[in-house]
């Protein structure tokens, strides 16, 4: 990325979950931007309200989520699914995910946390590899055999023993995903957690989206999700439909 833009996106690409802060050295060694251009685009980023200035630090600023907050996909998505995914909560008391593709990977766009705590490494805005996770095999399994290869020719990252690693072993997960439209997850993606999705759907059949639910493993319950994870999923997909016949 040599042009202007380029660079500003590399920048801005440095920050993720665990850094609130990052100095000119640390977005320098994290962009790979000469120092002086950093310094020089930075300050242009903080008077767009782009990022923000913490003493001798930078941060990403308001306007950023400002402007995420009006990306059409995602919001007309949450605002359809909200209801759906607050009745999913109270009726599990897990965490429910919302979570659509994204390159090859899931982007999680709206989280309801358990009554119960458990450390999951997901949160909005976060994405996982769509192969490691329910949400992600719930979309897969119902996406063009494109996606499919463009996922196993990325190769298999094991974040536990446990984590799928296989064409062969993904392709025969898809399978039972198509064959009782929900995905589970076990212990892939975190030991001690498990995650159960099924597919929202578009008009023309293809999953444009999904919603999950997750637990630690002792406590998930398949048969008790699944019922009331469909009815969720089956609602937000006719709410999609419709808005998709009206566009």
């Amino acid at each position: 990325m040599h042009s202007l833009l380029g660079k500003a996106r590399l920048i801005l690409d440095s920050f993720d979950a665990d850094s609130g802060a990052l100095s000119l050295t640390e977005l320098a060694n994290r962009s790979g931007v000469a120092k002086a251009t950093v310094h020089r685009i930075a300050g242009e980023l903080v008077s767009l309200g782009l990022l923000e200035r913490v003493g001798t630090k930078y941060r990403l600023g308001l306007r950023l989520f400002e402007l995420g907050q009006l990306v059409p996909r995602q919001r007309i998505l949450r605002e359809v699914s909200l209801t759906y995914v607050q009745d999913l909560h109270a009726a599990t008391r897990e965490t429910v995910h919302l979570a659509i593709r994204d390159g090859l990977d899931v982007l999680y766009i709206d989280k309801i946390s358990g009554h119960h705590g458990v450390d999951l490494p997901s949160r909005v805005a976060g994405r996982l590899p769509m192969y490691a996770t329910a949400t992600g095999k719930a979309i897969l399994a119902y996406s063009p055999d494109s996606v499919f290869r463009a996922v196993t020719g990325n190769g298999f990252v094991e974040f536990t023993d446990r984590t799928v690693n296989s064409e062969d072993g993904l392709r025969r997960q898809l399978d039972a995903v198509r064959s009782q439209q929900l995905a589970v997850e076990t212990e892939e993606v975190r030991l001690g957690t498990s995650s159960i999705a099924a597919p929202i759907f578009g008009g023309l059949g293809e999953a444009v989206a999904a919603i999950g639910v997750s637990s630690p493993r002792y406590r998930m319950d398949t048969e008790r999700f699944a019922e009331p994870l469909r009815a969720a999923a089956e609602g937000i997909s006719r709410k999609v439909s419709v808005l998709e016949r009206s566009a």
